[in-house]
């Protein structure tokens, strides 16, 4: 997969190295039961978003529920669960902090809105999770803060970002500094990298 993605955007060669580590870093913590933390501002957020929903369900892959577990919903409803086993997938556990708008509103007018994302990192975070932080620019005040947080968790912290790397490359245990000075060229560039992170995670851990 990380081939083909070269042979595609062949500006991503020079940051393989990193995109390799990342990967092992998610497979790692999924395979101990951990689960992946994402953050992002603007168009950032929506790749946040765009990557949890890669890994919570079926991205090329159907991922059915185990026999187990479908036997198991049955029995608690033979209706109900009959459609649940069909329809349910397995999914990677991936949260995007950038949304609960009742609690980042609440914590952003009650303490720092720079900081709302620090404390879902805070409250969902344990030793061995991984926290994802996008920022074209690597600077962006609320992602270091949830980076930060993250560390001291415990937790791994993967960037995805451009430019020089800015502060957040420095906290990070990978950092994908993607090799464009522009915000959308930046952007751009984050895309491909993180489908193949997912369709690798997704290979690994969904074999059929």
């Amino acid at each position: 997969m990380l081939d083909q993605l070269m042979e595609r955007y062949p500006k991503l060669t020079c940051v393989r190295g990193e995109i390799e580590e990342a990967y092992r870093i998610l497979e790692e913590s999924f395979l101990r039961g951990g689960k992946l933390l994402a953050a992002g501002n603007g168009g950032s957020a929506a790749d946040a978003e765009h990557i949890v929903g890669e890994l919570m369900k079926g991205f090329v892959k159907r991922r059915p529920v185990s026999d187990g577990m479908r036997e198991a919903l049955i029995n608690v409803d033979p209706e109900l669960g009959a459609g649940l086993g069909e329809k349910l997938q397995e999914g990677l556990p991936a949260i995007c902090v950038m949304g609960h708008t009742a609690l980042t509103t609440a914590f952003a007018n009650d303490m720092d809105a720079e900081m709302a994302c620090a404390q879902q990192v805070n409250g969902y975070g344990k030793p061995g999770d991984v926290f994802l932080g996008i920022s074209t620019s690597g600077n962006s005040k609320n992602i270091l803060y949830a980076a930060v947080t993250a560390k001291a968790k415990g937790m791994k912290v993967i960037g995805l970002t451009g430019k020089d790397g800015g502060r957040l490359a420095k906290l990070c245990d990978a950092a994908i500094i993607v090799p464009e000075q522009e915000t959308y060229k930046i952007q751009e560039l984050h895309l491909p990298v993180y489908h193949a992170l997912c369709l690798m995670l997704e290979e690994r851990f969904y074999e059929k």
